[in-house]
């Protein structure tokens, strides 16, 4: 057995993030400039340090006086302070800046999230997107907060290094740069065979999800069906790729320090060979020397600290390509149903639907819903009408034919609540309604008694962590939402369903309040909800079969006539 074919979501490309990362530092590059000069002076107060321990040096081999120390030393404890002031201050701006990036980011990628058709999201599984707002989003959090700094810095602490070491002497700074080409090739060795194995890692890792959502979330199906040894290879699969993947990586880690640590070796012997010549010749005195060695030594923190950030730069470009695949996604499309108007009533011309290439759920359907007017779709299992319902409410758009509609809320059967109070949770359908609106919400969906008897009412929090409501309570909130939310277009598909008997007396109550005043397209759970309706449409293996009132089909004595008589026992 195997699962469908995925086609995962949007990863952009160099020039879109760059374009991206443009767009969310515009406006803060004050604040960016600012920690960067300050990061700049505190590099700057770093590298006198090794110059005054030199002059310290020469103090003792001269054998002046204790008061020849006193200026170098206080100069030592002058830079340390500047040193560690200015970092402080360089650190906070780059990270308030990077925050509010990370910030802007975040809110645009769920935006764009919540704005992709469900279609696109099914065929990409749940575990791309998931792992892209999860550990994706954590990595790109990890690379602002940390990464990104702390290669800046080290960075400008190796080419101010430098130019320190070509203070003292041109000569070190030539026997200094012996480890650059083994630090160059190494870097580029690295580079190009890391950014594909992150990349390749990110999506092997949203692949594990998807299959490990897919067996949880489908464990009853797996038990019912023995399926247990297909869904246990599966999920062995896909995780002997991550631990394939990781071990690759380590491997490429490994031969990465080894050449460093090569590159390392070089640059001090040729740095230490320079100074014994130089203090031989009596170009250079034993505490330059001295200083030219601390300086190349000082040198082995940033330099390993930046290739090694490489590691966590390199994946989070990665991630970060992932992230904006989607942040960037271009909102709606040209061929969107809902194009207005149609008086607040509905108009379905020549819709025709397949999830799949050659297997339509909907064919060829033509359907009008006059304003105010209730419509019911009927049909067996499968007739395609959650399919109908999902396209008229924008949920899905057709392979073909077209939907004209005003504003479209739909209530399904499976609905979400929220973790936070409830007064917050219904405040999303409406952010600035009073509580006497949500009450007045409540009370049309006779939930009032019950929110009431909460610890806290309207603040009392729900969902996650808080008060679980029942099934039927879930749905009298979602009912309650789309009373605040005043479509004039409502979608109802089988919002009935997972109540009890008594629980679905009460919620077709409460669903047929909700409706009341407004255009509604109905998928009947129960034909009672049918009969009740202003008229009823009949959907047979995604054809439209019949249209017309209760009593109208009846009398003609088709499909509908032959459902009735099945659920009734009365032809």
């Amino acid at each position: 057995m195997t699962g469908p074919e995925r086609s995962i979501l949007p990863v952009a490309g160099a020039r879109a993030v760059r374009i991206a990362v443009g767009r969310l530092l515009r406006g803060r590059r004050g604040v960016l400039g600012l920690g960067l000069a300050a990061l700049v002076a505190s590099a700057v107060a770093g590298t006198l340090v090794p110059p005054l321990l030199g002059q310290i040096v020469d103090v003792v081999v001269d054998r002046r006086g204790a008061d020849a120390v006193t200026g170098p030393v206080l100069g030592l404890v002058g830079a340390a302070l500047a040193q560690g002031l200015l970092a402080v201050v360089g650190m906070a701006g780059i990270a308030r800046a990077g925050e509010e990036v990370l910030a802007d980011l975040r809110e645009r990628f769920v935006a764009r999230a919540l704005g992709l058709p469900l279609a696109r999201l099914e065929q990409a599984g749940a575990g791309d997107l998931t792992s892209r707002v999860t550990s994706d989003l954590a990595l790109v959090g990890d690379a602002v907060r940390q990464a990104v700094p702390d290669m800046a810095r080290g960075a400008l602490v190796i080419v101010l290094s430098l130019v320190g070491l070509a203070v003292l002497d041109w000569r070190f700074l030539l026997a200094a740069l012996v480890a650059v080409p083994v630090q160059v090739l190494t870097a580029r060795w690295y580079v190009r065979r890391s950014s594909p194995l992150y990349r390749e890692q990110r999506e092997v890792g949203g692949a594990q999800q998807q299959q490990l959502l897919d067996t949880a979330g489908g464990i009853a199906t797996v038990r019912a069906l023995d399926l247990h040894d297909d869904h246990t290879a599966r999920v062995r699969s896909r995780a002997a790729e991550v631990v394939d993947l990781a071990l690759r990586v380590v491997r490429l880690q490994t031969g990465f320090f080894g050449r460093l640590n090569l590159a390392e070796f070089l640059g001090v012997a040729a740095v230490l060979a320079t100074g014994f010549a130089l203090v031989d010749a009596g170009a250079a005195t034993v505490g330059v020397a001295s200083a030219a060695a601390l300086y190349f030594i000082n040198l082995f923190t940033p330099i390993n600290e930046v290739l090694f950030l490489l590691d966590t730069v390199q994946s989070a470009g990665a991630s970060l390509a992932r992230v904006v695949g989607v942040a960037e996604t271009p909102e709606g499309s040209a061929d969107e149903q809902q194009a207005g108007g149609a008086a607040d009533g509905v108009r379905i011309r020549g819709v025709s639907h397949a999830y799949t290439t050659g297997h339509e759920v909907l064919s060829d359907v033509d359907l009008d819903i006059a304003p105010g007017t209730r419509l019911a779709l009927v049909g067996a299992s499968g007739a395609g009408k959650t399919t109908l319902a999902t396209i008229v409410a924008g949920v899905h758009h057709p392979t073909a034919g077209a939907v004209t509609a005003g504003d479209v809320a739909m209530v399904s059967q499976e609905v979400h609540v929220f973790a936070g109070p409830l007064a917050e949770d219904l405040r999303l359908a409406a952010p600035e309604a009073t509580d006497d609106e949500l009450w007045a919400a409540l009370d049309a969906v006779d939930a009032r008694e019950w929110v009431e008897a909460l610890p806290d009412g309207l603040r009392t929090v729900v969902g996650t962590g808080g008060h679980t409501p029942t099934a039927a309570q879930a749905q009298q909130i979602a009912l309650a939402r789309l009373l605040l939310t005043d479509p004039a277009v409502a979608v109802l598909d089988e919002a009935t369903a997972e109540a009890g008997s008594a629980g679905a007396r009460v919620l077709e109550a409460a669903a047929d309040r909700s409706l009341r005043g407004r255009t509604a397209l109905v998928v009947a759970h129960r034909l009672s909800q049918a009969a009740a309706s202003d008229r009823i449409a009949v959907l047979d293996a995604g054809v439209l079969v019949e249209v017309g009132t209760h009593d109208e089909l009846l009398a003609a004595g088709g499909r509908y006539a032959e459902l009735w008589a099945a659920r009734t026992g009365r032809s």
